[in-house]
């Protein structure tokens, strides 16, 4: 099966990568107990949605996305986690 992606595709797909390695340098900030755990939740996220194709169903998720990490990195700084 050939896949044809156009720029739009190729710009959202971007995007979810640059979500997905922020989310896992902000799983380095957790506390040592519970980095594994997160970066297994973050990975899951990511896979669940592997397959949709609805590209506006994938900017809410985005959205989503960076609204949970900012509520995240939010959280370890008030905790002092670095």
């Amino acid at each position: 099966m050939v896949v044809s992606f156009d720029l739009q595709d190729f710009i959202i797909r971007a995007r979810v990568l640059k979500l997905y390695r922020q989310a896992l340098r902000t799983a380095r900030r957790a506390p040592p107990h519970a980095r594994a755990e997160l970066r297994q939740t973050i990975r899951q996220e990511i896979e669940n949605n592997r397959n949709c194709n609805d590209r506006q169903r994938v900017r809410f998720l985005i959205s989503e996305g960076l609204q949970r990490l900012k509520g995240l990195n939010e959280m370890f700084d008030m905790q002092g986690h670095s």
